[in-house]
């Protein structure tokens, strides 16, 4: 198979992978909460908490299979997302500085005022508190896939737009990660993963390109990191930013590249579909008004339906407005607002936040979290899509791809 070596074969490539990757999500998602409210829900939740362990001498990983999944499948999620970043920045679409501000602008808004929704909703509620970042990220893949819906009617520059603001809210899920949710820090553990990362700064400095070298110091920081209290799935941003983008025999291609090509499917078809399937299993019995109206329920929704699309819309029509930057050719204030709108569907990374901020605390709100989630995301998805379509259908021919 050929690999992609264009920027745009890259970007066609990366929109295709992700929009048949969200049907897939979407169908993983349904399977589990059918499964869940069916007479083998009990098979369902055996099989999530299974305890997988695995043991090296005194080393002992024992994990129920839901975590192994959040922990180290979401670790080479981020690991992709990660690769993406630096081929991006380094030679994509946001290495024009033009290309960084208005998706840049949106992101900060859909990210701070969806936040602020939620605070509003839970304030007197120091342990729902804890989920304040639930609605401040956006699922690429789910958003993506409601945008293959449209066809062909779909303007290159708003799925360059979508993309963007998407990479800079990972680029955020990651910090709130990072700087609020870790806990009990072992200072050796920390130790042995600040090592690794000094042995993948000297073989990317003396121009090692062989992959399997980064991977094997990638899972020793894997384990420190996940001894150490400090969210595991973040080895795989760092790992990422020291892979090498050329390798210094140029007939061998770019490793970054070749490392991004092959996990793309991996994480789209698999990764992706087995993490939604073992979170999005909710039992409806019993649901009511007292669940539905509950501050984290309330407070997600809202800021995914509501916050998103008034914080990413605002904030770039205020950016625009100051003449800090401008609305990209293709794009209306219509299209515009039905893509902030998409920005709302929030479940893949809204998932894995909910569950680091709920797990510790010993108080069960999963289920509020993830009931809000799945009617703020499909909310958003739903009326993104009804937005766009009336609005792509009064555009002119020119400033559509054919």
């Amino acid at each position: 198979m050929n690999r992609p070596t264009s920027n745009n074969n890259f970007l066609q490539t990366f929109l295709q992978q992700e929009s048949a990757g969200g049907m897939l999500l979407f169908g993983a998602a349904l399977l589990a909460i059918l499964l869940a409210n069916s007479p083998f829900a009990y098979l369902y939740e055996l099989l999530i908490d299974t305890t997988v362990a695995i043991q090296i001498g005194a080393l002992k990983l024992s994990k129920p299979l839901l975590l192994w999944v959040n922990d180290g499948f979401m670790a080479i999620f981020f690991f992709l997302v990660g690769l993406e970043l630096k081929r991006e920045f380094l030679e994509g679409e946001l290495a024009d500085k033009r290309n960084i501000i208005l998706p840049g602008l949106g992101a900060v808004g859909g990210m701070v005022i969806p936040a602020l929704c939620y605070i509003l909703f839970n304030l007197e509620d120091p342990v729902a508190l804890k989920g304040w970042a639930i609605p401040a990220a956006t699922d690429i893949a789910f958003a993506l896939g409601v945008l293959a819906l449209l066809g062909s009617k779909v303007p290159g520059s708003l799925k360059v737009f979508l993309t963007s603001l998407a990479i800079f809210d990972d680029i955020g899920a990651i910090l709130i990660i990072a700087l609020f949710y870790t806990n009990n820090i072992s200072l050796t553990a920390l130790i042995i993963a600040a090592g690794c990362i000094v042995v993948l700064f000297i073989l990317n400095k003396t121009g090692v390109a062989e992959k399997g070298f980064y991977v094997a110091i990638g899972v020793v920081m894997w384990i420190a990191l996940l001894k150490s209290g400090v969210h595991a799935t973040l080895t795989g941003v760092v790992l990422a930013m020291f892979i090498p983008m050329q390798s210094p025999k140029e007939a061998e291609g770019s490793p970054l590249k070749s490392m991004e090509h092959d996990l793309h499917p991996m994480v789209a078809f698999v990764i992706l579909p087995i993490f939604a399937f073992c979170n999005a299993g909710i039992n409806f019995e019993g649901v009511g008004l007292e669940q539905l109206l509950h501050g984290v329920s309330l407070g997600v929704a809202v800021g995914l339906f509501f916050g998103k699309q008034l914080g990413v819309f605002a904030f770039c029509w205020l950016g625009i407005v100051l003449k800090l930057t401008k609305l990209p050719n293709g794009m209306s204030w219509s299209t515009l607002y039905g893509t902030a709108m998409l920005c709302g569907i929030g479940f893949t990374m809204s998932l894995f936040i909910g569950s680091l901020a709920f797990e510790e605390t010993g108080v069960n709100l999963i289920f509020d979290e993830r009931l809000g989630i799945l009617i703020g995301s499909l909310a958003a998805g739903l009326a993104g899509y009804l937005v766009l379509r009336s609005s792509l259908k009064k555009e002119p021919l020119n400033t559509r791809l054919p």
